[in-house]
């Protein structure tokens, strides 16, 4: 696979990534209403239950990691959520639910993957075709 190792360095990133983020999100649920100023939740479970999903994910990655000729799956649904994600913050930031300072979740949750994740896609779509 073209870029192999690079994309190797990239998904163990995500992945480490991904588990810091959600135990962080376990830990301390109120951090980004409490950064963005906003009305603490009353149930602080939901967020916890996030970073549950997110951590998760960082597993995931760990194994496209591992074996990046087969990750192709897992980093597509991964790139799907890390633009499905900014979308809606766009929508509540515009409806005015959510303040503006909240776009660092998507800042480094979604966009700083973008590119790494697209080009993992195109370079890995051989390999999840010959599987097929």
């Amino acid at each position: 696979m073209k870029r192999r190792r690079l994309y190797r360095i990239v998904f163990l990133l995500a992945g480490a990534y991904n588990i810091c983020w959600g135990l962080y999100a376990a830990v301390d649920p109120q951090w980004l209403f409490r950064f963005a100023a906003m009305p603490l939740p009353t149930q602080p479970a939901i967020f916890v239950c996030l970073g549950m999903v997110i951590a998760l994910y960082g597993i995931l990655y760990l194994e496209v990691a591992r074996i990046p000729e087969r990750g192709w799956l897992i980093a597509a649904v991964g790139l799907t959520g890390k633009v499905l994600g900014p979308i809606g913050m766009v929508v509540l930031i515009a409806r005015g639910a959510w303040p503006p300072a909240t776009l660092v979740l998507s800042v480094t949750n979604d966009f700083i993957w973008w590119l790494p994740f697209g080009f993992y896609l195109v370079d890995a779509w051989p390999s999840f075709r010959a599987q097929g």
